[in-house]
């Protein structure tokens, strides 16, 4: 019998801003860096070896930021990929700062983020980053003020499109007040919903969904749970039923599950053919109530 060969191409596509067009199972790179997301990995070959892979497999849209490393993961990707395929889509973010392993603090002045931008620009190797993401919401600052940094950088031609990430409805809507967002990345999985009003904002206006965490399934994935008896009866680890409820859940949903390694890349990879039925559907959107 033959094998179907592995590939991205069975999760379908999604276009970005009107002229990004990506596949919509991506990678996130923050993994690839060392343990608190901080420093480099444990085997820098491996990184690039995950990195190479993800091309390999279709994966046309890496998520990204300044903070990883701080300042790790965007240099291994310039490093692994460059010069990048042409359909490649790579989206970073500002807005974080990072005073050790595990530590994060926003910085969204509106002359820090100009700063970040400048630094992903020569880290990554790029003229004009595809998607600049404000990484987070700072008190400090008035957020227009941070959203509007991003549009300055956008009329300079250093970045393509804006997208806003860890925000509420309402803070979505002051910054599509200010610029043309096309992507949200916010916290969302099988386990953890409290974003379902931003999702929904998402679809309406017809901008990206990035959920971050995407395979977090908590206590539904434990032995009897809705998650277990449908990944048993698909063959499948609930890392793919998970990935299949997010990517069936709304064609805007573009998630980015990030590994340090080859095999579990993979094995989420896999996870872009399961198809789960109406029924099933229901009964995993029931058990996260």
């Amino acid at each position: 019998m033959t094998t179907a060969p592995l590939t991205d191409a069975a999760a379908g596509t999604f276009t970005i801003g009107g002229d990004l067009t990506v596949r919509r199972l991506g990678f996130g790179a923050m993994r690839i860096t060392g343990n608190g997301v901080w420093g480099d990995p444990p085997d820098l070959d491996v990184a690039t070896r995950v990195l190479r892979r993800a091309d390999e497999l279709g994966v046309n849209l890496i998520d990204t930021a300044d903070s990883y490393g701080p300042e790790v993961s965007e240099g291994l990707i310039a490093e692994a990929l460059h010069p990048y395929p042409d359909d490649l889509v790579i989206a970073t973010k500002g807005g974080f700062v990072r005073p050790g392993p595990n530590e994060w603090r926003p910085d969204c002045r509106p002359a820090e983020l100009k700063q970040a931008c400048e630094g992903s620009l020569e880290r990554l190797r790029l003229e004009r980053i595809d998607i600049y993401q404000l990484h987070t919401v700072d008190k400090s600052v008035p957020y227009e003020d941070s959203v509007g940094a991003l549009v300055e950088l956008q009329r300079e031609g250093k970045i393509r499109h804006i997208g806003v990430s860890n925000v509420d409805a309402r803070q979505l809507a002051r910054a599509q007040a200010v610029a043309a967002v096309v992507t949200v990345q916010n916290m969302y999985n099988l386990s953890s919903r409290r974003n379902e009003d931003v999702l929904d904002a998402c679809a309406r206006d017809g901008l990206g969904f990035i959920p971050w965490y995407p395979l977090a399934t908590g206590d539904l994935a434990r032995p009897g749970s809705v998650v277990a008896e449908i990944a048993e009866a698909h063959d499948v680890p609930p890392a793919h039923v998970a990935l299949a409820w997010l990517l069936q859940r709304a064609p805007v949903v573009l998630p980015i599950p990030g590994t340090g390694s080859v095999a579990h890349l993979d094995e989420n990879v896999g996870a872009a053919g399961l198809r789960l039925s109406d029924d099933e559907l229901v009964s995993l959107l029931a058990a996260g109530r």
